[in-house]
């Protein structure tokens, strides 16, 4: 049981899964139009940058108990390490791309190029400009070429997972672990590619395209000659040393955005479970305003002219009436038809 009052077995007390925001009855009555303003991807291309390390007499902690011998060997994995305390820590794994474009131009201002704030909340898109006439004029996009420098350091943790033996012929497990610097962030590792996206028309537009990059890096550890005997080496206070291999694959994708506004087909706002129920306690506000045109309120907005024109026994450019309907057309005199 957790502080929530839910119940925990033990397959899953130590991780979680996410609540179901959205969902459909099937029903095409729950469907309804409604716009947004969005940011559409024109173009987009991916590509992977490999890269390796290799890795002498990497020392482990902790060392093996005394009277302990290795057995084998169960697995060797790696993470990237990260302070979340000290984001600029130069042990923190950090990638940082450097791009240069051709046939286009990054839009610059006094304090150099100009970056307008992305999805992930940060400045992150560069604003493009080129002259696309000759292009819009066929009704196809003009083509952009760029060169990829992708530049890496900090520090990843290699872990060897061991099976060892008391004097007894008794076997357990243990954990060691070793800090590797993958560059210096004076001296950083990099990476190249080329790259070519298509450009849509900046003319024909009330905001010119930007490009935005993502990229994430992997790691992948093994002995330097996948034999145990040779690679790796017990002292006799039971410290580790081993050689390793660290392969590096950096995934990146750079694409070509425009703010766009769509009109999207929706079953309503997506809208959390509650933690807790407080109902028949207070009344609590919503979240987000309901939509205030005709088709999705129920409630009618049009004015009290607009309910007498559509009443049938009041006709403008017809005789009056000889009741007043309960609309209070008897009341003034019905103008003239032209």
């Amino acid at each position: 049981m957790n502080c929530f009052c839910t119940s925990q077995t033990a397959s899953n007390d130590q991780c979680c899964g996410a609540h179901e925001l959205c969902s459909f009855s099937g029903s095409l009555d729950d469907v309804k139009s409604t716009p947004i303003y969005v940011q559409s991807v024109y173009d987009a291309v991916r590509f992977n940058l490999q890269g390796m390390k290799t890795v002498q007499g990497l020392t482990f902690t902790p060392a093996i108990p005394c009277g302990y011998t290795v057995s084998r060997i169960i697995d060797i994995r790696c993470k990237k390490v990260f302070d979340p305390c000290n984001a600029n820590d130069c042990s923190n794994l950090t990638l940082d791309m450097e791009t240069g474009i051709s046939g286009a131009y990054f839009v610059n201002d006094c304090n150099g190029v100009v970056e307008t704030i992305g999805p992930d909340g940060v400045p992150s898109e560069k604003i493009l400009f080129a002259d696309t006439s000759s292009c819009d004029d066929t009704g196809c996009g003009t083509p952009v070429f760029g060169t990829q420098n992708v530049r890496m350091w900090g520090d990843i943790v290699v872990y060897i997972d061991l099976a060892v033996c008391d004097n007894c012929g008794r076997e357990t497990t243990m954990t060691v672990c070793a800090e590797v610097s993958i560059a210096p962030a004076a001296n950083p590792l990099v990476l190249t590619n080329f790259f070519e996206l298509c450009m849509p028309s900046t003319t024909n537009s009330a905001v010119m395209p930007r490009l935005t990059e993502l990229s994430n890096a992997a790691f992948t550890c093994r002995l330097a000659t996948n034999n145990a005997a040779r690679d790796m080496c017990v002292g006799p206070n039971g410290e580790i040393t081993a050689n390793l291999i660290i392969a590096i694959c950096v995934a990146c994708e750079k694409k070509i955005v425009v703010p766009v506004q769509l009109c999207v087909l929706t079953t309503g706002f997506a809208e959390a479970p509650l933690q807790e129920d407080s109902a028949g306690i207070i009344n609590c506000p919503g979240l987000f305003p309901e939509r205030t045109d005709n088709r999705n309120n129920s409630r009618s907005c049009a004015s009290t002219s607009n309910t007498c024109v559509t009443n049938p026994c009041c006709d403008p450019c017809g005789p009056p009436p000889s009741d007043d309907c309960g609309c209070g057309c008897n009341d003034f005199t019905p103008p003239q038809c032209r």
